[in-house]
């Protein structure tokens, strides 16, 4: 009788095992679903981000579903290492996946009524549940993934070393905000790298492990800073940090250093959002090894771009400090306007019209219309306050207005678009689209295309110059018409001086280009026509479409950032057109590179014209003695007497009718830069030339931006250097003028 009793006591005690062995047994054979093959298990499948990187090594941004980066065991930390043992798995390097002693201190703990007996999930296991498994959707389906993360977790141990394991969880884990992964994570909420963690920065992380969600410290930082003493004390208890050290680090707040996961945030947006069209043809039209194409946001790619973060930065900064300042002074230009920005000989219909416009291309209405709703329901929407937030230089604005009324307020907005590129190398270094990517997405350096102006002037000069002109050829200051037959125009046309000034007196080439004065830059029109023009424009790069007709001369025509940053470029270049290219290679998630980028290049014109025209251009800069005129005058002279620069530069400001738009283009030996500033209608604009002049809207952003970057002595190559020019050249300007200083009194600056 004894002996039955003792068979049936050990059958009681051990059936449970027995049954748990019979179940595993069962699991392993796929009974209770497919388990991972050997090839799963050896390539885990992760989507990783795809990195966007600059010249110098920095992330710029990066394209995802998950932002996920990979880290190497070799870039975490120790202490973060500690943290997660101690707290996960103190025995993590003693099991084989499974901790036998935690998983019967848990059963017995369920059959005592001990909630608090501690869990017996293994590191491996929580691996193998986030690799392998789906959320369970009931009690029964969870017992039967325990099972098999228990069969997932013993393979995994036998083809990983327990360094791998734990780097394969880190680099897994979901901290929230965008932060998938311990770089990702590291650098979202202390803007570092996972090497350069705090002990208490590691515990924090750590401590998020048991739920993100709830522990989020941006949400709740008391739970947080709760959470993360425990990780400590854990620390503590198993010797991994002293009692003097838990108790000093016990009281700390957590410190954030947040840096939001978004394709708005970081450097270069715009040029961001430009590239993700670009890399997603590419992706379309290379395959991997296995015969799928890439995928721009799960396959890891690494996109080495040309861009210098230094410049990028000195770019935005440069934009933002002019155009803020600027903003202030356009406010301060409609006072007291009812209509304002527009004119007061708008038509409250025209007005009307315009605002109607930007609502019928808002995201909003798009939606609506998406979602059924008339157009006559969308307008009643729109005019109905909604809580919104705005864009201001002085920080973004909670507030409650009504979608059609936010649209007139970002009507008021002068925007403005940069690019600088190398000339000799083709590769742009600096891209801002716009003043804020959150707020205003379009882009205004190859997207946008306005209205140049008198930045196209050189390209004219040029041709002169290329035919034999000499820089010192005199043209008299008279009106230039173009007869309606021989040009096949609708009626005579004339342009005009800035002023209506026609002096008659005789004016050098030089000192033309200098002024933008219109009558010089028509005459050289007629000499060649328009189709000349056309002809160069194409041979720089310039692929917009373009009307031969005498009007060119005047730059009345549209175009990018972009491409007149390209074109300039061929003056710098010696006459050698250079594309503007962003990004250098391809590589895939392992360093293997997948294509390598080189620029094209076209021969435009002789290496004596681009030396010469570059000389003209300084002459926009330095300003032009005229011993006719008897003054110093350039429209671009403020880069002297205001921003004090002292080495050789050029450059050409532009400014279109009723200034709706205003250019600067600036070359140095090192760098050619294109600024635009405009409001997003042309119908918007300063009322005078004073403050809507190129000279004032978008040279000084050049003039911030080129300040910044001179500042930088770490900078290499970019530096003030003088141009590369023969002495015969400038024998050539040499127009008998008499020699004039450069004082700030006997600066002229011209319209």
């Amino acid at each position: 009788m004894n002996k039955i009793k003792t068979i049936f006591i050990w059958l009681f005690v051990t059936s449970p095992f027995l049954i748990l062995f019979f179940l595993v047994q069962l699991a392993s054979f796929g009974y209770f679903g497919e388990l991972p093959s050997f090839d799963q298990l050896e390539n885990p499948e992760n989507n990783l981000a795809t990195q966007i990187i600059s010249e110098d090594g920095e992330v710029l941004g990066k394209y995802f579903f998950e932002n996920r980066t990979k880290a190497k065991f070799s870039e975490l930390p120790e202490n973060l290492i500690e943290a997660l043992i101690s707290t996960e798995d103190i025995r993590f390097r003693d099991h084989s996946g499974v901790d036998v002693r935690a998983l019967l201190r848990a059963i017995f703990g369920v059959l005592m009524g001990n909630s608090n007996s501690g869990g017996a999930s293994t590191i491996t296991q929580q691996l193998a549940k986030m690799l392998f498994t789906q959320k369970p959707s009931s009690g029964l389906e969870r017992v039967m993934q325990k099972l098999k993360e228990w069969i997932i977790s013993a393979q995994l141990e036998k083809r990983y070393t327990k360094d791998e394991i734990l780097t394969m969880y880190l680099n897994r884990f979901d901290w929230v905000n965008n932060a998938v992964g311990i770089k990702s994570a590291s650098r979202v909420y202390f803007n570092k790298s996972p090497a350069d963690l705090k002990l208490e920065e590691s515990a924090m992380l750590v401590g998020m492990l048991k739920n993100p969600a709830l522990y989020n410290p941006n949400r709740r930082k008391e739970l947080a800073e709760s959470r993360r003493n425990v990780v400590l004390s854990q620390m503590n208890k198993y010797g991994f940090i002293t009692d003097s050290l838990y108790d000093a680090l016990l009281g700390q707040p957590i410190k954030l250093d947040f840096k939001q996961a978004s394709h708005n945030e970081g450097l270069a947006p715009y040029l961001r959002e430009y590239l993700r069209g670009e890399l997603k043809e590419w992706c379309l039209e290379h395959q991997k090894p296995d015969g799928t194409n890439y995928n721009l946001y799960t396959d890891g790619l690494k996109i080495h771009t040309t861009i210098n973060s230094r410049l990028q930065k000195f770019a935005e900064e440069g934009m933002k400090t002019h155009i803020s300042s600027l903003q202030g002074d356009f406010y301060r230009h409609w006072k007291g306007y009812s209509k304002a920005p527009y004119p007061d000989d708008f038509e409250w219909e025209q007005i009307n019209e315009i605002i109607d416009q930007g609502m019928r291309r808002s995201e909003r209405h798009r939606k609506l219309k998406a979602a059924g709703k008339s157009e006559q329901e969308i307008r009643k929407i729109f005019k109905k306050k909604v809580a919104m937030t705005l864009f201001s230089w002085n920080g973004e604005i909670d507030t409650v207005l009504s979608p059609r009324d936010s649209i007139w307020y970002n009507k008021y907005f002068l925007h403005s678009g940069m690019m600088s590129m190398d000339p000799k190398t083709g590769f742009v270094k600096a891209y801002v689209g716009g003043i804020n990517y959150k707020h205003f997405k379009y882009d205004h350096v190859v997207v946008g295309k306005r209205q140049v102006g008198s930045t196209f002037k050189p390209f004219l000069y040029s041709l002169a110059i290329q035919e034999g002109y000499s820089p010192c050829y005199e043209i008299p200051n008279v009106p230039v018409v173009f007869d309606k037959k021989r040009w096949q125009l609708e009626k005579d046309w004339m342009p005009k001086n800035s002023g209506n000034e026609f002096d008659e007196l005789s004016l050098t080439l030089k000192f033309g280009l200098a002024n933008s004065i219109n009558s010089v830059t028509a005459y050289i029109m007629k000499q060649f026509g328009p189709q000349a023009v056309v002809d160069l424009a194409r041979k720089i790069g310039i692929k917009s479409k373009i009307l031969a007709v005498p009007s060119l001369c005047l730059g009345t025509f549209d175009l990018s950032v972009y491409e007149m940053v390209g074109a300039y470029s061929t003056f710098v270049n010696k006459g050698v057109w250079i594309e503007p290219i962003f990004i250098t290679k391809i590589e895939d998630k392992n360093g293997v590179i997948l294509e390598k980028f080189t620029p094209k290049t076209q021969e435009a014109m002789s290496k004596e014209t681009a030396d010469l025209m570059v000389r003209l251009l300084q002459g926009v800069v330095d300003g032009v003695y005229s011993p006719s005129v008897g003054k110093t005058r350039g429209t671009g002279v403020r880069l002297r007497f205001k921003y004090g620069f002292e080495n050789e530069m050029g450059g050409k400001t532009g400014t279109t009718q009723n200034q709706s738009d205003g250019w600067f283009i600036g070359i140095t030996p090192n760098l050619v830069t294109g600024v635009w500033t405009g409001c997003e209608d042309r119908s918007a604009h300063f009322r005078d030339i004073y403050f809507g002049q190129g000279a004032n809207m978008a040279l000084p952003v050049f003039a911030e931006y080129l300040q910044r970057v001179y500042a930088d002595t770490n900078l290499t190559g970019i530096y003030p250097v003088d141009f590369d020019i023969p002495r015969s050249i400038d024998l050539k300007l040499d127009c008998g003028e008499a020699i004039q200083g450069k004082n700030n009194e006997e600066f002229e600056e011209e319209f």
